[in-house]
């Protein structure tokens, strides 16, 4: 599956705007830069069309499994981003198909 990474949204945004590729990162550092403010302060986002992005709270768990080693381990309370699509983003995707499986 290809990525699409931020010097792809630039280059994209580039030939849309016009604006300057120096101009475009500014802006989109700028917005990385405030959303990830806004969360760090407990805040949830709501870009409509788009999805939710919050903060939710992982419980300690006195006892769990490092996968590699197989050693127990403690692991104390954390937070970890979350992010639900919004209902225009769903309907989107849902129409999205896996070519390979239509083919005979």
């Amino acid at each position: 599956m290809p990525k699409y990474t931020k010097a792809d949204f630039i280059d994209a945004l580039y030939e849309k705007t016009g604006m300057s590729r120096r101009e475009i990162r500014t802006t989109i550092d700028l917005f990385i830069g405030e959303v990830k403010a806004a969360l760090m302060q407990r805040n949830i986002i709501e870009l409509r069309g788009f999805g939710t992005f919050e903060v939710k709270i992982r419980k300690a768990r006195p006892k769990a499994r490092n996968p590699r080693t197989g050693q127990t381990i403690s692991i104390r309370s954390h937070g970890v981003v979350s992010f639900r699509p919004g209902r225009e983003l769903k309907q989107d995707a849902w129409n999205i198909t896996d070519e390979k499986a239509v083919q005979p």
